[in-house]
């Protein structure tokens, strides 16, 4: 529209005629621009979608009248439920049970999520409490009439799971606990720009430093002082660039919700890696924490299960981890499992001799590794038998008591880890199937994680039914 002079465009003239309630989203987060294309907004501001496939949708404000990309993760669809706190969508019963037991949830706390099973309905999940101080996930379905309405207790329906919400939250009425508030929102992780690969060493700001291992340091840091990521900085001479380029490629491309996500590289020496950041750090410090310390055997075996289904994504894409164990799993808010560090062990084969002493993780490497430098995805399978006693016995050094050189002596001879005091025999049993002797006699990732998932909801229902 052309504005003639001294004359003021509207707003309206802009965006042209209302749009229906499915053109507009409403932002449920503040977003700041970390590029000159994207949309800035505050919570509560109103957009007109312009398009919305993939991670990030182009709009116009409603407020501003600017256009720009932005996060789809940070708006909800205007009057539907997903502005409701307590609505989660596409949320599987694991996933549910993940986020009302992660921390700053209480008994009480509850979602109403999607169901799983039949299209349309849904579920509500509340956190409950036993008398033994465990805490554990109650499920109820919400069923649905002909006439419209919802209820749990045919007693008493509801014209809305508004409405729902609102009589159990005042009171319990057959539920396990009264619904207090909704499941605490993990803040959203934005999704890394599109085609941002090799960045410039000026837009990462290292914040602090988490620790240091072989490869060089890892801090937590902020790109363009937005977005909050874990920073690796590789020593020098740690490995050859043009090495490291080719597998950082290949790290690149492996992207599944069970791996740490690769977002970025600085190729000049020394070399930065950029990932994703993981809140509670990796597996092996928080299995000591208090709440680490606290976790059931069914999540204990759920968060096995998310490892062993990372695993399996790498398994399924010809590819070999080398280095399996709780310090290179890191674990997110929600209490999300990810394998971290897929692929820097082959870069750096000198590490990864036995000549290199304490580098050299023996207490994790099969024997066919250990003795002949034979490093397969089967090889991975034992280090993750171990990372099961690891995960068991609440990140417990695994051979308690004994020295690198004495556990090479006794594998030889055919010795196996006992089993550890709070590990079931079935677990163990599986565990002893990841340190068969021959490699082609250990089962798939793909094997265990499915062994694992069935394994959980077998002890998570005993865990429900106990008094």
């Amino acid at each position: 529209m052309q504005v003639l002079p001294g004359q003021q465009e509207s707003l309206e003239d802009r965006l042209g005629p209302p749009q229906t309630d499915k053109d507009i989203v409403l932002a449920q987060y503040d977003f700041r621009p970390m590029n000159d294309h994207d949309l800035a907004f505050q919570k509560g501001d109103k957009l007109k979608l312009i398009s919305d496939k993939g991670d990030w949708w182009l709009a116009k404000s409603l407020v501003s009248g600017e256009e720009g990309y932005f996060p789809q993760n940070y708006v909800a669809r205007l009057n539907t439920l997903e502005e409701e706190q307590w609505f989660f969508a596409n949320l599987s019963r694991k996933e549910t049970e993940g986020l009302l037991l992660a921390p700053g949830n209480k008994p009480g706390a509850f979602l109403i999520r999607e169901s799983e099973t039949s299209k349309g309905a849904f579920s509500l999940s509340v956190r409950d409490m036993l008398p033994d101080s465990r805490s554990l996930v109650k499920h109820y379905k919400i069923r649905s009439l002909d006439s419209g309405g919802y209820y749990i207790s045919p007693k008493i329906c509801f014209s809305s799971l508004q409405d729902l919400v609102k009589h159990y939250t005042r009171s319990a009425d057959g539920l396990c606990k009264k619904l207090t508030v909704p499941c605490k929102h993990p803040r959203p992780q934005t999704p890394w720009a599109q085609d941002t690969w090799e960045v410039p060493r000026e837009t990462l700001r290292m914040v602090k430093k988490l620790g240091a291992g072989q490869f060089g340091e890892v801090w937590m840091g902020y790109y363009k002082n937005n977005q909050k990521v874990a920073i690796k900085t590789l020593k020098a001479g740690s490995m050859e660039p043009e090495a490291f380029l080719q597998e950082a490629h290949l790290m690149k491309h492996l992207q599944h919700k069970h791996l740490v996500r690769l977002y970025a590289i600085v190729t000049q020496q020394p070399i930065f890696i950029v990932t994703e950041f993981m809140e509670n750090g990796s597996l092996l410090d928080f299995l000591k924490t208090a709440e680490g310390n606290s976790l059931t055997l069914p999540k204990l075996l759920d968060m096995s299960a998310q490892i062993a289904e990372g695993m399996a994504y790498i398994e399924q894409n010809n590819c070999i981890h080398r280095d399996l164990r709780a310090a290179n799993v890191l674990v997110s808010e929600t209490l999300q499992c990810k394998v971290a560090d897929f692929g820097l062990a082959r870069i750096t084969e000198s590490e990864y001799i036995a000549q290199a002493g304490a580098k050299f993780p023996l207490k994790w490497t099969a024997p066919e590794a250990i003795n002949y430098g034979t490093f397969t995805i089967k090889s991975d399978v034992w280090s993750f038998g171990v990372l099961l006693t690891e995960i068991i016995a609440y990140g417990r050094v695994p051979y308690p008591g004994m020295t690198n050189p004495e556990v090479v002596r006794n594998l030889d001879r055919g010795y196996r880890m006992p089993c550890p005091d709070s590990c079931p025999p079935e677990l163990y049993s599986l565990i002893l199937w990841c340190w068969r002797n021959e490699a082609e006699d250990r089962p798939t990732f793909q094997h265990l994680q499915h062994t694992l998932e069935d394994f959980y909801i077998a002890t998570e229902a005993q865990y429900e039914s106990q008094p």
